[in-house]
């Protein structure tokens, strides 16, 4: 079963409530950092059973007529292709996909800034596809000594070297496609700017996670490590906030390591700083909302274990390293939680062993667990998604939903035509055929209508699955873990 640890309602209203107050504060214009994921937060979703993806967009359309949005994203991400984890895009793809979406909802884009600028030839292609679709896009140039040589980059040749965004209203929001994208020092130039045109502005930063008002070792602040343990991001009580309110709050150490800086730019561009701690500067509302700590508690100790075997299968596929899985290994042992915490897993890995081929295992919303062999009709993530219909469906297991001879033909096209090497179907070309099928058959159209109910559920598999079957996992909202390993021992696996 699915519980409800979290008030997502609640949060509306709160947030949204607090953010107004911040603008309320600073009078003339306000530049929100908005760290984390605008759009599909699954990380929040997971912990925060409850939450739902799409949360923050929902509170900042009822700001919508008073506020723009910035798009910020690192040149270097773009040079290496960075992609985003949790949907497979590159940080470049994900602009635009960002774009459209907060067109979508009547969300104003200003523009796009390339922070880190040099003039690589793969950011000037983007730059240029930018400005061909008619957005805006500035430059934002390293500083060096960043961010500590204070006398340089609060002056002419620090921040008043980047090109001054134009915005036209109160609220400037100010994301990016994923962390390190250079927020803040967007942030902050525009305000150095704003301060030598005599316009009044202020920062304040909005955070999901590690959530300030929760314990320090809390599953979920524990969760948000390994979330971004690549980073080097460690959790930490907030010692500015402590010595200013005599108050614990968590934070994390690149907000605390920097704040004294962020501090001294302040005073340097303003005057005074209007912040005492770094907590100060963030309006989280999250952790007011939380109204079942149990249920969100197993569901962060839940998401700590995904993150291990992610970081795992980053390793294998030579995108991680041992550092990042030591440190999520650890934090489980601070959890105190296992891998056998994930029925899933050994469901999948003993189903694998029985069978001498890869499987997998889904564990449904009612706790049942269902597997999935590899056949010469099916992978096994396609034969385990059909067998999760049937349990849903109440549908015998000797009833076959895709007939062999309808899935026969299918497998001679990808071969004989389209040069596929893999004859079996993956699970997206299972569902087009599950869709044609039930048209006819009541058994198909029965499972079919049981698809919504997939999300939610937990998925492993024995081997590194192909990337079309990930992604069909992440659409229908399986959270899926795999074995560090592949299928083959061939050097290429796409």
């Amino acid at each position: 079963m699915i519980y409800k640890g979290f008030d997502n309602e609640k949060y509306l209203q709160m947030q949204s409530q607090k953010i107004r107050e911040r603008i309320d504060r600073f009078g003339g214009k306000l530049y929100l950092e908005f760290g984390g994921k605008l759009f599909d937060d699954h990380h929040a979703a997971r912990v925060l059973p409850g939450f739902a993806p799409d949360s923050k967009i929902r509170m900042l359309e009822q700001l919508k007529n008073e506020a723009e949005v910035i798009i910020a994203i690192n040149a270097a991400d773009i040079e290496k292709n960075k992609v985003r984890g949790d949907l497979g895009i590159t940080y470049d793809l994900d602009v635009l996909r960002l774009i459209d979406a907060f067109r979508g909802i009547g969300l104003y884009v200003g523009s796009v800034v390339l922070t880190r600028y040099s003039a690589q030839p793969s950011v000037e292609a983007f730059k240029t596809k930018l400005e061909n679709l008619g957005i805006k896009v500035y430059r934002h140039y390293s500083i060096p000594s960043y961010p500590y040589d204070i006398p340089l980059i609060v002056s002419d040749a620090g921040y008043g070297q980047n090109e001054y965004i134009e915005t036209t209203r109160s609220l400037v929001i100010v994301t990016a496609p994923g962390p390190g994208s250079g927020k803040m020092a967007t942030c902050l130039s525009q305000i150095y700017h704003d301060q030598k045109r005599g316009v009044k502005a202020g920062y304040a930063k909005f955070e999901t996670f590690p959530i300030w008002n929760l314990p320090l070792k809390h599953p979920v602040n524990l969760a948000y490590e390994a979330a971004t343990a690549d980073l080097n991001d460690v959790n930490m009580i907030d010692p500015f906030h402590l010595e200013a309110y005599g108050q614990t709050a968590v934070n994390y150490n690149r907000d605390v390591e920097v704040f004294p800086v962020l501090r001294a730019m302040f005073e340097s561009i303003l005057g005074e700083c209007p912040y005492k701690s770094p907590t100060d500067m963030g309006v989280n509302m999250v952790g007011n909302c939380i109204v079942d700590d149990e249920v969100v508690k197993a569901a962060a100790r839940e998401e700590i274990v995904r993150r291990y075997y992610a970081a795992l299968c980053n390793r294998r596929k030579g995108m991680g390293s041992d550092e990042e899985v030591n440190v999520i290994d650890l934090l489980m042992k601070q959890a105190g939680v296992s891998v056998e915490n994930r029925p899933c897993i050994a469901a999948a890995v003993a189903k694998a062993e029985a069978t001498n081929a890869p499987a997998a295992a889904i564990q449904l919303n009612d706790g049942r667990i269902v597997t999935g062999k590899t056949s010469p009709l099916l992978g096994a993530s396609s034969a385990a998604l059909l067998n999760a219909l049937k349990a849903l469906a109440d549908i015998p297991d000797d009833v076959h939903l895709i007939s062999p001879i309808v899935i026969e033909p299918v497998q001679k096209l990808k071969v004989e035509c389209l040069g596929n090497h893999n004859p079996r179907l993956h699970m997206d070309e299972i569902l087009v055929a599950l869709s044609i099928c039930a048209v006819t058959d009541e058994h198909a159209a029965a499972a079919m209508a049981k698809i919504k109910e997939l999300s939610g559920c937990e998925a492993h598999s024995s081997v590194i699955l192909a990337p079309t079957d990930e992604a069909v996992f992440r659409k229908l909202g399986i959270h899926l873990t795999c074995e560090p390993q592949y299928q083959t021992k061939k050097l290429y696996h796409g």
